[in-house]
């Protein structure tokens, strides 16, 4: 199943998904719960500062989808909104956590991301974390992806791919080696450089040292 959201629709998506599982007595939410929810100065990335309209407009394009839409049976007079992801992905409880995180706070370090579920789920080690990244990866379709790893940095980020951007992606990684390999072929040659004209100014000092010794001797 190919399904493509926006960047809103995933923030929204990914608010549902949280509230549903870090506070259930408030969950379903109502349009300016969910609001609030996506605009949130904490755990977000980026801050966002959507209006009623823009999250009613990415709260249709998730029902198309089948990933959320009006609570059934909720008793009250204001709609309330559940996402339905499960049904969609049928999700376990660990990729439910990562996927979540990475909607609403973009590409993470395992690390980053074993910190940033335990509200959700806690991982006990980090192998727990990157075993769940590799499920999601071998998805048909993936759902997750590695990204190229950043100049000055140990760790690899890992990123979903709901939002499209596979083959960007794809096309970065190669564009990005091609520019690590030509880093490197540039330092390589700067240091051959650097090399032979030290030995030519040892070659320099040692010549000039041997005339020197032929004036006593």
């Amino acid at each position: 199943m190919d399904i493509l959201i926006s960047a809103v629709e995933a923030r929204v998506l990914g608010a549902l998904i949280e509230k549903d599982i870090t506070t259930p007595d408030y969950y379903p939410l109502s349009l300016n719960a969910l609001v609030n929810a996506c605009n949130q100065k904490n755990n977000r990335d980026p801050v966002m500062n959507l209006d009623e309209g823009a999250v009613r407009d990415a709260l249709n394009g998730l029902q198309q989808h089948g990933l959320a839409g009006p609570a059934s049976g909720a008793d009250s007079r204001v709609t309330k909104f559940e996402h339905r992801a499960q049904e969609v992905f049928n999700f376990t409880r660990p990729e439910t956590a990562i996927i979540c995180v990475l909607f609403l706070r973009g590409p993470q370090t395992p690390g980053e991301l074993r910190g940033r579920t335990e509200r959700m789920f806690r991982f006990e080690e980090l192998s727990d974390v990157q075993s769940t990244l590799q499920r999601l990866m071998q998805r048909e379709p993936a759902l997750v992806t590695a990204l190229p790893r950043q100049p000055g940095t140990k760790e690899i980020r890992y990123a979903h791919l709901l939002s499209g951007g596979a083959e960007g992606l794809e096309s970065l990684a190669p564009a990005a080696n091609a520019s690590n390999e030509s880093e490197d072929g540039d330092r390589v040659t700067r240091l051959e450089q650097d090399i032979a004209s030290l030995r030519n100014e040892i070659g320099e000092l040692k010549q000039q040292f041997a005339e020197f010794r032929k004036q006593f001797e």
